[in-house]
């Protein structure tokens, strides 16, 4: 399945993820970018092209919607209750991941061969 696919199937990309995440509150795209920087400890970078690509299918899947008037250079976006659904479901799945991954590493060397 396609990486376009994946707000289809209720999972995010670490972009969307992480825009959605700092959407919780209302920003506009430079503190968005910002904000991720911040929370990551400067790990996990958005480019502005990138971004607006991702805004712009967040916005059409319902996850997101204009703040505000929304006129303007800087338009403003905030997650809707859908966006908000998705990314707590999201978030469950992530935790689900990790926690797959420390059962195998756990039991990595407990198999004889």
């Amino acid at each position: 399945m396609g990486r376009n696919d994946a707000l289809e199937t209720g999972e995010l990309t670490d972009t969307s993820f992480y825009i959605l995440l700092s959407l919780v509150e209302a920003r506009h795209g430079y503190l968005i970018m910002q904000n991720i920087e911040k929370l990551t400890d400067g790990a996990f970078t958005i480019g502005p092209a990138s971004m607006y690509t991702t805004i712009k299918k967040l916005v059409e899947a319902g996850c997101i919607e204009l703040y505000g008037s929304g006129t303007g250079k800087k338009k403003t976006y905030i997650a809707t209750d859908q966006g908000l659904k998705l990314l707590e479901k999201d978030i469950k799945r992530r935790q689900q991941m990790i926690e797959h991954a420390r059962q195998v590493l756990n039991t990595k060397g407990d198999q004889t061969g």
